[in-house]
């Protein structure tokens, strides 16, 4: 019966895997639980991590060195606090759930808390925790400024079945060497591109893989980039080309590499130069199966002709373009491309402004499977009277179009800074317009507060209470206020660090 109950709770859990919160206030329910949820929770132990918590982990890490070890910290650094505490062993040996091998956070865990002459006796110890024989990982994160990892007794096992790589691109010849040796089954790479020092072996590493799944050039924010390096990564990856379906990318392709993504479902281009000059490698690119569009100040002629070529199975679209905003005819452009080929699309996020009203109409008319619309407004970035007037929104007749133009399958709708908060008024009607479709959501973030008084608070919260309470809304949200989710995540991590300690 037992373990059927296990049976039973462990899909239950993955499916929390990444709510950390509910998963530690599972952790004091009973033995069982936490004997279930505890592994779930230290498989990626490295995210998320304050000045804090990264103490508390290191704390954690060290508890599980042996009496020796632990004894040789004590008698050499008795300056660090946290080693000095009376040795109390874990409850579970929590290192040897983890399944994330995060290099570079054991690096900088190390180095903000340890003085720098004891930083590598410390460093060594508790790598070795991590590289032994036993351990398996499936994810690995490989910092550019040390060459020992391939030294450490171990380290070819434990990180044979790596699925996931990310590296930099300065990384040093001898744990490369090492990492195109015993790594073949890597599914995704992400890179750290830079303008000099660049290792070239990558590029073999990416030749040895069985099946690359997905891609991605990270930036550094470098001014510029090594185009020759670029070039090699991408004539690396043609090997790959029927089974990438993920490629993400901070720089321009130098090549015409794209063209050879025949199943490339996501695509993320983000122009980390914030200039106009057209990325011509995604012009006239037709990619078939491309659902999901992720793109940040990229050329309006380059991306409408990306959006024209390869809009058909597009189901997600986001757009985070400088340029548009800056300029209402570009904005036009965008939502043209958009209206014409993209038939499928179901979540749009991108500028809006007033000029563009009559686009904004056409394209719900158009795009019928549409289910969740988000809008950036202005304000983020108007500092002068001038740019705020000039943005200034109808809130009147943005409600009124997107009520009587919205597609049956929208009701999701989510405005980020707004330079001007709409009235009651207009939210009034806009619900009144809206009765008899399905419950929408509705998010507003300001940066304003949404309510200047009690009374006008109270009269907001009374207008939603009554229209939810007719249905017509499901999810009210005005500003943001993270207070209390805060609150709640510090009292999970507080259970969790009395179970780790304490117990039941």
């Amino acid at each position: 019966m037992s373990l059927l109950y296990r049976d039973i709770l462990y899909p239950i859990f993955e499916e929390l895997q990444y709510d950390i919160k509910s998963l530690a206030s599972c952790l004091r329910v009973n033995k069982t639980w936490c004997e279930i949820v505890i592994p779930i929770l230290w498989r990626n132990p490295w995210e998320h991590l304050t000045f804090k918590k990264k103490k508390l982990l290191l704390n954690i890490i060290i508890s599980h060195l042996s009496d020796e070890a632990r004894t040789n910290l004590n008698q050499h650094f008795s300056f660090i606090s946290f080693i000095t505490k009376p040795h109390k062993r874990p409850l579970f040996n929590y290192i040897s759930f983890c399944r994330h091998l995060n290099l570079e956070m054991i690096e900088h865990i190390v180095s903000i808390h340890t003085q720098y002459r004891y930083r590598k006796k410390i460093r060594n110890n508790i790598l070795k925790l991590f590289i032994n024989k036993n351990a398996k990982y499936t994810h690995l994160y490989m910092p550019s400024y040390h060459d020992d990892h391939h030294l450490i007794p171990g380290a070819e096992q434990c990180l044979s079945e790596i699925k996931f790589l990310r590296c930099d691109g300065r990384v040093h010849d001898k744990n490369l060497t090492m990492l195109t040796k015993v790594c073949k089954s890597i599914k995704e790479l992400h890179l750290f591109l830079y303008d000099s020092n660049n290792n070239y072996g990558i590029s073999k590493l990416i030749e040895n893989q069985k099946s690359l799944f997905g891609i991605s050039f990270l930036n550094t924010y470098s001014s510029h980039y090594n185009n020759s390096f670029c070039k090699v990564l991408e004539k690396s990856l043609v090997k790959h080309a029927n089974t990438i379906q993920y490629f993400s990318t901070f720089v321009q392709p130098q090549t015409q590499i794209l063209t050879s993504f025949v199943n490339l479902k996501t695509l993320i281009l983000n122009n980390c130069e914030f200039d106009r000059r057209r990325w011509y490698f995604i012009e006239n690119v037709s990619l078939p199966s491309l659902q999901f569009l992720d793109a940040n100040t990229i050329n309006t002629e380059s991306l409408t002709s990306l959006i024209k070529n390869s809009g058909e199975k597009l189901t997600e679209i986001r757009i985070f373009n400088l340029l548009a905003f800056s300029n209402g005819n570009y904005n036009k452009k965008i939502i043209q491309a958009i209206c014409q080929s993209c038939l499928n699309l179901m979540h749009l996020e991108l500028y809006y402004i007033d000029a563009n009203v009559l686009e904004l109409e056409k394209l719900l008319t158009r795009c019928q499977y549409l289910s969740k619309l988000v809008f950036h407004f202005s304000s983020k970035f108007c500092s002068s009277n001038f740019f705020q007037d000039k943005f200034i929104i109808d809130w009147g007749n943005l409600f009124n179009i997107l009520a009587a133009s919205s597609p049956s399958s929208l009701f999701k709708f989510t405005f980020y800074f707004p330079v001007n908060n709409p009235e009651l008024k207009s939210l009034k009607l806009f619900f009144d317009t809206w009765e008899g479709r399905h419950p929408m959501s509705l998010i507003i973030f300001t940066e304003s507060n949404f309510t200047n008084t009690k009374n006008t608070k109270k009269q907001l919260d009374d207008l939603i209470n009554s229209y939810k309470a007719k249905g017509v809304i499901k999810e009210f949200v005005y500003n943001f206020h993270d207070d209390e989710s805060k609150a709640t995540i510090k009292g999970a991590v507080k259970d969790l660090v009395a179970v780790i300690f304490n117990g039941f």
